[in-house]
This record gives structure tokens, C-alpha cells and sequence, in this order.
């Protein structure tokens, strides 16, 4: 749609063509992020084939599609699972990443501006923060803001800067990041370049805390509205 737009000349909110191809395509965001020392989950591509014939690593692992978004295609293999085509989730793509399971809790920052405004910890009643859990009203409890150790807070909030900054991201971006209860460290799972502006949506969350009505964060998208090119 950025690429429309451009072409269009016509001006839109959030992060240019760029950023957003090299955020959503998850194995080259990676690299990036690993560049500037923000750590991420282990993980490889694998062919569907590849996949399907077995554990391609030690289990707990998640496999996840190259570049699709709102945890369509997301499947967490634990002890016992079996996968298969039939497997609920599984995804329909020729090309999977598979990454380490990392236990622990799930965190969201947003940053508006290169600025980061705050944390969330999201907590589904049940399952993991797949597809379900994110538009179903009711099925997520969030924690504004997320209740964590203040240099747990203060890291997470310095690798989501860092992370808007080597993707080239401009206006709103969103931050899913993994606390590990094993070692205490921090995952950048993934940058949101166009993230949610709906009643469930986090960012609008976020902002509130910082001081930020839903009516300004929308008038100051608005005003920053540009064409990259």
C-alpha cells in the first residue's frame, strides 16, 4: 500500500516502503537488529517440506511465516505436539522460520517519533497472543505499565528506539518483545510498522499512559503524513 501511495504521490502516516518490507519479512529484521546488539530468539528457515518431516530443532520451538503479521500462521511445538498440514494454524507458506521458544513474559513497546512512551505486558487468559487472543474483546488482560524491573522497563524501551532507528521507521511503530524468565534477558521478536489504532489495539493504550489522547496521537500522525520519495 506504501508502494501505491508513493507511486500516487500522495502522503500517508507511519513508516515509508522500506522499513516496512524490511520489518515484515522477520529472518532480514533479525540480522538487522542482531547488527546493533539487540537480541533475538535463535532461529533458521527452513522449506515446508523440511518441517513437516520432523523436528528441525530441540523442542520447545515456534514456526512462524517469513512475513506475515498479527500471529497469523504462528505455531508454538511443544512436547507432545504432533504438526501436520491438518495441524490447526499451521501456515500455508513454502518458506518457515523456525525459532527457539523463549518461556517467559510478553512485552509491548510503542514509539511515536523515535521517542519510546511506554511498555505494556500482555497477558492472554489462555493460550499464547495469537490471532484469537488479539481481537477478541476479553481474552487479553494488559498490564499499562507492564509491571517489570525498572531496567527490565528502561531496556525495553532502549532496544525499541534502536530498533526503529536501524529499520529506518518513521511516525508509530510497536515493539513485541519476549522477557525471558530464564535468563533474564530481553528478545526483540518483531516491529510493528503500521500498528493497530482499534479499541483492542495496544499503541493507543500505551499513549494514554504517556499523556497522549487517542484525538492527538491521530492529529499528530496526521500532521507528520509524507510521501519518502
Amino acid at each position: 500500500m506504501q508502494g501505491v501511495l508513493e507511486f500516487l504521490e500522495i502522503p500517508y502516516t507511519h513508516s515509508g516502503v522500506l522499513a516496512s518490507a524490511v520489518a515484515m519479512h522477520k529472518p532480514t529484521a533479525k540480522l538487522l537488529f542482531e547488527e546493533v546488539g539487540i537480541k533475538c530468539a535463535y532461529g533458521k528457515v527452513f522449506g515446508r517440506k523440511e518441517v513437516l518431516a520432523g523436528d528441525v530443532m530441540e523442542r520447545p520451538y515456534v514456526i512462524k511465516p517469513l512475513n506475515d503479521g498479527s500471529s497469523v500462521g504462528v505455531l508454538i511445538v511443544k512436547e507432545g505436539d504432533e504438526v501436520s498440514e491438518s495441524t490447526d494454524n499451521f501456515s500455508t507458506a513454502e518458506a518457515l522460520l523456525v525459532e527457539k521458544y523463549i518461556p517467559g513474559r510478553e512485552l509491548s513497546v510503542a514509539v511515536l517519533d523515535c521517542e519510546a512512551l511506554g511498555a505494556v505486558e500482555i497477558k492472554p487468559k489462555e493460550g499464547f497472543y495469537d490471532y484469537r487472543n488479539k481481537y477478541t474483546k476479553g481474552m487479553t488482560e494488559y498490564l499499562v505499565p507492564a509491571p517489570v524491573d525498572k531496567n527490565v522497563y528502561d531496556k525495553a524501551m532502549e532496544i525499541s528506539q534502536k530498533a526503529y532507528k536501524v529499520l529506518g521507521c518513521r511516525g508509530l511503530t510497536r515493539a513485541d518483545i519476549r522477557f525471558s524468565e530464564e535468563d533474564g534477558e530481553l528478545y526483540m521478536l518483531e516491529v510493528n510498522t503500521h500498528p493497530g489504532m482499534t479499541e483492542t489495539s495496544l499503541v493507543p493504550k500505551i499513549a494514554a499512559y504517556a499523556g497522549i489522547s487517542f484525538e492527538e496521537l491521530v492529529d499528530r500522525l496526521i500532521k507528520s503524513a509524507r510521501c519518502d520519495n
